[in-house]
């Protein structure tokens, strides 16, 4: 993967990237978040001034691929040019073309010089030419349907130096002629792509035919799975591969209409460019200049004005904007210390209303590192913050605003005097996800200097720390800070004319130096001051003069180079970066059209390190941390490895920094080598945890006091601007991980008829035997499908434990079950004695009768949980009893009623302590059948006589029956035997 690829992956994972300073009233507060920045230029509407540049570019977006076959377009800018001077391995188009292409037949360094007419010798650049078997790459497209809410993105292979000028310009409907063939011939060969995301592991094939040489995949619409990368097969076609390509893709933005009328929301005339973006949405970004103020949802491609309705504001306020920022709420502005904002259907002041000052107000900030997860115990964390002299606000959602400090306390907290000078200097968020740092302007006289201190809040503890820090400035000095991408805190502050730096959780700190004028930047740039300053997650930090001149380094490095010209110092610019991590500068011109244009940051920043001869300690610096969040519950680990190699004698070594609760043990193990003069340390860290949590006399207590978020970052010992990646920072939150819960194995919503009804329950089955029978109803959306079981089939729970990726295990610890309606006419078929117990184990009926004062729900639980399985533990009793605890190898079973049949709903619980921070329930419904129900007493009786009613009317009737057959028979015999004698 490429170094830019994987800034993107490193932003999204953790899930931004780079950082830029967001000034407040003096210089214009920005963020990034990857190696490659956005510069918005824009042109002052003066007379030409003649300037020399040199410029490279190729045909492969981002340069991702700059080898032996990449054809690089030279463009000098300038009247004094006469050719070209290039070594012998590389040949040139044209040389006395001030525009020309250049190829290098051999990999390596290769230094570019124009040669000019004059005394003056021009910059030479050192290309880093590299030789390599990726010659392709994907291209995509993304349609999207609102009414299914999905995307289906179009894919298709293509060749940089053989592309259509559309496919270049990335801005293609359809792939050319020779993107077509050759998307064919690789997928004869094999070839198909695939789409992966990175956060949530998911994976989307394309459909099964390719249509005019495209590949069509189906991806759901998300906005929190929206890193996603294009993978091929291992297929090479002429010993070329394709590389594979990351990519953010999140739900339709929509960019803010242009309603007729409206009038321009501008800086001051003459002001350096303001810019901001949503934390976590690169691609949408706001830009205020003196003349327009533009936004756009994919870096500029597409974009349009923000207006504001007229009578709303005066001119002077309309072009008096000194700071701007982006929300999920809108578009918001500064202007004369009163904060406006900006929405699809309105412009509106924000004040008394909202929580907030209605003026005073003196800087606006968000997060500059965005963070897709992290572990937040009590209530929500803030996106915004607001400040004045005095005040402190944080901002969330849905335009919600709370006042939570102001000077007079924090003179209280710091123990400073009530008759000295203490303001809110400037507002940062660190590299923490919960936190929020102050920079305080402190003095007694406040005629010469005063003293910047830096107070750190946890928005999760809402504990005030007091940093070991203090800077000596002028006092009617301004500084701007921005934290480091690290796990302790490290800043880098800066003035006009300088940079200070802080590492280390401040243990070192001092002034960035030059190799003249003492770290006075402003002195080796023609007297111009510090405009933005850009970190990303590498640690590279560039710091861009308002007349466009820029100096390198690299965090925890101590000095600073300059580098090449790229850009006419007549031109405003401001940083920022796209949605792919793609560098551009962006010139606005007087009409409003827009020219994106590359910055080779990483070729740059090797060109001018080639020369000092300056080289990394180490060789390879390797792990296997691929997130940057863990979630760690109890009785789990995270083990990370890690590798270093350099050269033999010089002595590196890994360094593991913590920040955050003491609430982790850690055991490390380290393998050492030696072969060919380089040593290779590999070092494996596992971190845990090792607390009881059961029997304990405040069970929540103790899991409050041992949950919280850790950051950690994994770095060598020593490091310099020429090393590759070193920076691995990543979080470990302990405690509860929202996605996790249980389910009953064999329960669905599918296998039933969906509905709702009711059902009656018999008074003397129900546990507090009310005085009528229960009318439930069966919510079929909240309890599934019943499953069926005939009276005789006892039934054990299978409990499976799922995350946000599905099925993880099965539950093997010990839990509960009861009927959320009350029932209590089951049992259970193993009794204490039979599992074991050594005295009287806890029941229902136990439970409910120590915690009269609680719901059902919460008389029994993991805070209470006590095994039987001990002397020590509980008291002696009847071991006959049913045992209630049920886990996967107890054989315990629900035992059913012989008497009747019915509906029960069942909850479950998680009892064991020692199994998870979540509280883990679930529910699933039983049906019993096979019963006739029993008949009452009075129909029983009835029957009864009835029966012997019948019986005894039978026994009458035929008495008589045979009375009258029986004289029947006797009164033909005798008149037989009358009429014989009469006959002789």
């Amino acid at each position: 993967m490429s170094a830019q690829g994987v800034a993107v992956l490193l932003s999204w994972l953790s899930c931004c990237g780079s950082a830029l300073w967001r000034s407040n009233r003096h210089v214009p507060t920005f963020s990034t978040k990857s190696v490659n920045i956005l510069f918005l230029t824009f042109r002052i509407p003066t007379e030409l001034v003649s300037f020399n540049d040199l410029r490279y570019s190729s045909n492969s977006p981002n340069y991702h691929i700059f080898s032996t076959r990449s054809t690089i377009t030279l463009e000098y800018e300038g009247t004094s040019f006469l050719e070209w001077s290039v070594p012998g391995t590389c040949s040139v188009k044209n040389k006395s073309s001030a525009r020309t292409e250049l190829r290098c037949s051999s990999p390596g360094v290769h230094t570019i010089r124009p040669i000019v007419v004059g005394p003056d010798s021009e910059e030479e650049r050192n290309l880093s030419v590299q030789s390599s078997h990726i010659c392709f790459l994907w291209y995509y497209r993304v349609i999207s349907f609102f009414h299914n809410f999905t995307q289906v993105i179009i894919v298709w292979i293509y060749d940089p130096e053989n592309a259509d000028p559309s496919e270049i310009l990335r801005n293609a409907n359809e792939p050319s002629l020779n993107s077509i063939i050759l998307s064919k011939q690789l997928a004869t060969l094999g070839q198909k792509p695939t789409i992966f995301t990175s956060l949530q592991r998911k994976v989307y094939f394309p459909e099964s035919k390719m249509k005019n040489g495209t590949w069509h995949i189906s991806v759901p619409m998300t906005t929190d799975d929206v890193l996603k990368e294009i993978k091929g097969n291992q297929v090479a076609f002429q010993d070329c591969f394709i590389a594979d390509v990351l990519f953010l893709l999140t739900f339709p933005l929509l960019t803010m209409p242009e309603i007729p009328d409206s009038l321009p929301i501008t800086s001051p005339q003459g002001s350096q460019l303001i810019l901001a973006w949503a934390t976590c949405v690169l691609s949408s970004v706001v830009v205020v200049a003196d003349m327009e103020t533009f936004q756009t949802n994919d870096s500029f491609r597409t974009w349009t004005r923000i207006r504001v309705p007229p009578n709303i504001l005066t001119d002077d306020e309309r072009h008096n904007v000194s700071d701007v920022n982006i929300s999920w709420d809108g578009i918001f502005f500064l202007i004369n210390g009163i904060l406006y904002i900006k929405t699809f259907t309105a412009f509106k002041r924000l004040g008394r209303n909202e929580n907030l000052p209605d003026g005073g107000i003196i800087g606006i900030t968000s997060r500059k590192w965005c963070w897709a997860r992290h572990l937040l115990k009590s209530k929500i964390r803030s996106i915004f913050a607001v400040w004045t002299k005095s005040e402190l606000y944080l901002g969330y959602p849905l335009l919600r605003f709370m006042k939570i400090m102001t000077t007079e306390k924090l003179k209280s907290l710091l123990d400073i005097s009530p008759t000295d000078t203490l303001t809110i200097h400037n507002v940062e968020y660190p590299g923490h996800p919960l936190e929020i740092a102050l920079l305080l302007s402190y003095c007694s006289a406040c005629t010469v200097n005063k003293k910047i201190y830096v107070v750190i809040y946890n928005e999760d503890t809402e504990q005030w720390m007091n940093q070991d820090f203090a800077l000596d400035v002028p006092s009617d000095t301004f500084v701007n800070a921005h934290f480091l991408y690290s796990a302790l805190p490290e800043l880098l502050l800066w003035d006009k004319h300088r940079v200070y730096y802080c590492y280390h959780n401040f243990t070192e700190t001092g002034v960035i130096q030059t190799p003249t004028e003492f770290g006075n930047l402003s002195r080796l740039s023609q007297n111009s001051t510090i405009h933005i300053i850009f970190i990303d997650y590498y640690g590279n930090v560039v710091v861009k003069m308002e007349n466009n001149i820029m100096f390198y380094f690299k965090a925890n490095i101590k000095d600073a180079v300059k580098l090449h010209a790229w850009t006419n110092s007549t031109l405003k610019s401001a940083v920022s970066m796209s949605s792919s991590g793609l560098m551009y500068l962006i010139h606005v011109f007087e009409n409003g059209t827009i020219r994106p244009q590359e910055y080779p940051l990483r070729l740059e920043a090797k060109s001018v390190t080639f020369n000092s001869k300056e080289k990394c300690p180490y060789v390879a610096f390797l792990n296997n941390i691929f997130s940057v969040f863990f979630f760690l519950d109890k009785g789990q680990n995270v083990s990370i490895w890690t590798q270093i190699v350099y050269p033999e004698n010089v002595g590196l070594y890994i360094v593991v920094e913590s920040y955050g609760p003491n609430i982790l043990q850690e055991t490390y193990q380290v393998h050492y080598e030696v072969a060919l003069g380089y040593c290779t340390k590999t070092m494996t860290v596992t971190f845990f945890q090792n607390v009881n949590y059961e029997a304990v006399d405040d069970y929540f207590k103790l899991q409050h006091q041992n949950t919280g978020l850790l950051l950690l970052h994994m770095r060598p010992s020593d490091s310099a601007r020429p090393c590759p990646i070193s920076q691995k920072v990543f979080q470990i939150a302990v405690g509860c991980n929202p996605h996790k819960y249980i389910a009953v194995k064999g329960f669905n919503k599918k296998e039933c008829l969906q509905h709702d009804f009711f059902y009656h329950i018999e008074k003397s089955y129900l546990r507090n035997k009310p005085s009528k029978n229960l009318r439930v109803k069966y919510n079929w959306k909240e309890y599934g499908c019943p499953l069926r079981l005939d009276f005789r089939e006892k039934f054990r729970p299978l409990v499976q434990l799922y995350n946000e990726n599905g099925y993880v295990e099965d539950v093997e610890v010990n839990f509960i079950v009861w009927e959320i309606h009350g029932r209590n006419d089951y049992s259970f078929n193993n009794t204490m004695k039979k599992s074991g117990c050594l005295n009287e184990a806890q029941t229902w009926k136990s439970m409910i009768e120590l915690n009269k004062h609680l719901p059902l729900e919460e008389v029994w639980g993991p805070e209470n949980y006590k095994h039987c399985f001990s002397y020590a533990i509980g008291k002696p009793g009847d071991l006959n009893q049913p045992y209630e605890i049920i886990n996967k190898s107890n054989y315990n079973h629900l035992v059913w009623p012989v008497d009747h049949s019915g509906m029960y709903v069942f909850r479950v619980k998680i009892l064991d302590p020692n199994y998870s921070f979540c509280n883990l329930t679930t529910i699933f419904a039983i049906e019993t059948f096979g019963m006739i129900p029993s008949p009452s007493g009075y129909l029983v009786a009835a029957f009864l006589f009835v029966l012997m009613l019948l019986f005894f009317s039978i026994l009458v009737l035929s008495y008589f029956h045979y009375m009258r057959i029986y004289k029947q028979c006797i009164y033909e015999t005798l008149n037989k035997y009358e009429r014989t004698p009469k006959n002789n």
